[in-house]
């Protein structure tokens, strides 16, 4: 019985983890249509923004939940302005501009970082359960995915500006024509997302560490998630995420992390040749 609620919490585990770090790509792919490839180096850049700041006295909660949302979410609204807006519409041009921005960035990192691990302890220690111990950081994960995913739901669905956002990404030419300030509306996105990222490097960091090149470690299962979820970004990347997660963490357990990978690989090849265009393009169409 213990062995089964370890199985669970640790099944959970690898589903939220997996949300958490598509998210972000979810709302710059699904509601910009913009294919971000410096996504990895998004997450590589909130890990640091936590780890260099509790490394100089700050507290990891503010560095984690503050700082590196913050950070790259500012960020992310400078790389829109002078990157990504001249590119829309121009798939191959943004895709290989957001490729040299990663490039770009691992370079920096490793230039001016190093080319070495840096980490921190995971807070909130560990919960018995029956003969085994979990991290209490685990916990944490699966919960704060959960808040993030519900704000989102709610700040999309329910404000003033989920409505421009989607409005916007749908027709921009009827929202201009009403008067909404597109160009604003677009930086905006782009920075949720990239904060949203950021703060998935952050929660993450002290449990994978950080070095320049963590961002390959996401980016395809970031992409394959997305893509399997479908046009719809919260529903989409939910449901891909639970589905994908739970195949990679139970073959894992049967057999190893790395036959893990593979099959998590594998459902989704099968799911993307049954459902062509993801999940929600056959289900959850009314979705966010």
């Amino acid at each position: 019985m213990d062995y089964a609620a370890i199985f669970l919490i640790q099944v959970a585990y690898a589903i939220a983890s997996l949300a958490l770090i598509s998210v972000g790509l979810a709302v710059i792919y699904g509601m910009m249509r913009v294919i971000n490839f410096a996504h990895g180096e998004f997450l590589m850049l909130g890990g640091y923004a936590v780890i260099l700041p509790v490394q100089a006295g700050v507290n990891i909660w503010i560095a984690m939940l503050v700082i590196a949302p913050v950070t790259v979410g500012a960020f992310g609204v400078v790389v829109e302005r002078l990157v990504i807006r001249p590119l829309y519409g121009r798939v191959i041009d943004t895709v290989l501009a957001t490729w040299g921005l990663s490039l770009l960035l691992i370079g920096l990192a490793s230039a001016v970082l190093g080319y070495y691990q840096e980490g921190s302890k995971p807070p909130l220690g560990s919960v018995q359960i029956g003969a085994y111990r979990e991290s209490g950081y685990t916990f944490f994960v699966i919960a704060v995915t959960l808040a993030i995913m519900a704000a989102l739901y709610l700040g999309l669905k329910r404000t003033r500006f989920g409505l421009l956002a989607r409005g916007t990404m749908q027709n921009p030419a009827m929202a201009a024509g009403l008067g909404v300030d597109t160009g604003r509306i677009y930086a905006a996105t782009f920075g949720l997302g990239a904060a949203l990222s950021g703060l998935a490097g952050g929660i993450l960091a002290p449990i994978s560490g950080v070095v320049p090149v963590i961002g390959a470690t996401y980016i395809a299962k970031a992409f394959i998630t997305v893509i399997s979820g479908g046009a719809t970004v919260l529903a989409g990347t939910a449901s891909a995420a639970a589905m994908l997660g739970a195949v990679n963490q139970v073959v894992t357990f049967l057999a190893t992390p790395v036959v893990g990978e593979v099959a998590l690989l594998a459902a989704a090849i099968i799911l993307l040749r049954l459902l062509p265009a993801g999940i929600t393009g056959r289900l959850f169409r009314g979705g966010v």
